[in-house]
């Protein structure tokens, strides 16, 4: 069980980061290191990362779908981990 949730864990992650490339690759122009520095001067690092956290959606469904509970709560999890890193990094 435990397993199976750190899997569901390490997919939200990993959907996290490729979604948040996938964005800045094609929504912003410019290298990626440049974008992220233009990214963290204007402020927007936690609305960026907010939306890379979008493919988590499609990763928890498909869990759901093949009845993986406990991987589509890891997902979940990391969702939340995700979104209470961005409260914080809006109050810093």
């Amino acid at each position: 069980m435990r397993k199976e949730i750190f899997i569901g864990f390490i997919v939200g992650l990993l959907a996290t980061a490729v979604g948040f490339y996938v964005y800045t690759s094609l929504a912003l122009e410019g290298s990626f290191k440049e974008v992220l520095q233009s990214i963290k001067q204007k402020g927007l690092l936690g609305q960026v990362i907010s939306l890379g956290a979008i493919p988590n959606l499609i990763a928890f469904f498909v869990f759901i779908k093949k009845r993986q509970d406990y991987r589509a709560r890891g997902v979940l999890m990391a969702t939340f981990l995700i979104a209470i890193l961005v409260l914080i990094s809006q109050f810093l």
